[in-house]
């Protein structure tokens, strides 16, 4: 009996929980592995290559091949590194790439920790992403790392701000801090359509978070070989990448939560008749990461005072408007939702 209650009380939940984290860790790896692929090929058509397509029946097993790469490579140390410090980085950035899926429901009820704070934890664990970087750059013992880590850390910072304003806006039309009411809450209209600045702002503030095109500064190979990471190699480096791709993900993924309807069907249709929920998710995580790929191969990169300058005296004042003007709107007509969700 007493065994049977362990069971019960503990080792099953203990169990479901592992099962639940796995379902979605890797899915989530998967997709990071062939993201990969994915940039490579859709650079490739808009630049009129091939791009990778020998691996594999289409190219398919590329991404397989570049670990395996990576793998079986020496990790060196430079001589001058802190050793503990320079091998933490790169793990440290992969792991909070990771940990944040933990409060994202891909579909209704379908999320590891469905936490009334959901919104809070994504801010801590993505104002911890800085820290990855700077640790990298410090712990290099390199000029070029060094000044890759500060441009960096300054560049997150900078429009972590603006992110953060915009995600205040969602809350105050939603009236909650749960991130699955914020989804059921646009069911009726995807607040990428009123709050429509706003939208703008955040995927161009993802775009600089993630250090990706046109606002990849740190990693300027005219001026800084390859920003923060350069020192790194190996499997360091593969992770480095791999949390790269899966923050490039995640910024999609809460695109998705924020603006496009979470796993909500458009135009009101019934989401079991055609499409499961979790497709829809899918489908529009994969349109916004079309859409980074489509940016890289479009845009060239901006000077570090102009990508500043947009970010403190373009995004900052622009989102504040845009937070006060929306407060007043919900106040003046009386559309506060109620507390707890819409």
């Amino acid at each position: 009996m007493a065994e049977a209650g362990f069971w019960s009380s503990y080792a099953w939940p203990f169990i479901l929980t592992i099962l639940s984290i796995l379902a979605m860790v890797v899915p989530l790896l998967v997709a990071v592995a062939y993201l990969t692929l994915a940039e490579r090929r859709v650079i490739a058509a808009m630049q009129l290559r091939k791009g990778p397509n020998v691996v594999g029946p289409f190219g398919l097993l590329q991404p397989f091949a570049d670990g395996l790469k990576l793998l079986f490579k020496e990790t060196i140390l430079p001589a001058g590194a802190n050793r503990m410090v320079f091998l933490l980085a790169p793990m440290l950035t992969f792991t909070l790439a990771l940990i944040a899926w933990a409060v994202i429901p891909v579909a209704d009820g379908w999320v590891i920790a469905d936490i009334n704070v959901g919104i809070l934890y994504l801010f801590a664990v993505s104002s911890l992403g800085v820290y990855g970087v700077i640790m990298a750059g410090w712990a290099s013992n390199s000029k070029y790392p060094f000044l890759g880590a500060l441009r960096s850390a300054a560049q997150m910072v900078s429009y972590e701000i603006s992110m953060g304003l915009v995600i205040v806006t969602v809350i105050l039309c939603a009236g909650s801090l749960n991130i699955s009411d914020i989804v059921e809450a646009q069911r009726d209209l995807w607040y990428c359509i009123p709050l429509l600045p706003m939208f703008v702002v955040f995927f161009i503030s993802t775009l600089a978070e993630t250090n990706r095109s046109p606002f990849d500064l740190p990693e300027g190979e005219s001026e800084l070989v390859a920003g923060y990471f350069v020192e790194y190699s190996s499997m360091s480096f593969a992770l480095f990448f791999l949390g790269e791709y899966a923050n490039m993900i995640l910024m999609s993924g809460m695109t998705t939560i924020l603006f496009l309807g979470g796993w909500l069907a458009p135009f009101g249709i019934a989401p079991f008749i055609w499409i499961p929920e979790v497709i829809w998710f899918l489908l529009k995580v994969s349109l916004v990461l079309f859409c980074f790929l489509w940016v890289r191969a479009t845009f060239p990169r901006y000077r570090y005072d102009q990508l500043m300058r947009l970010g403190w005296k373009v995004f900052l004042p622009l989102s504040l408007l845009w937070l006060v003007v929306t407060a007043g709107a919900l106040v003046a007509f009386d559309w506060l939702p109620a507390a707890g969700g819409a």
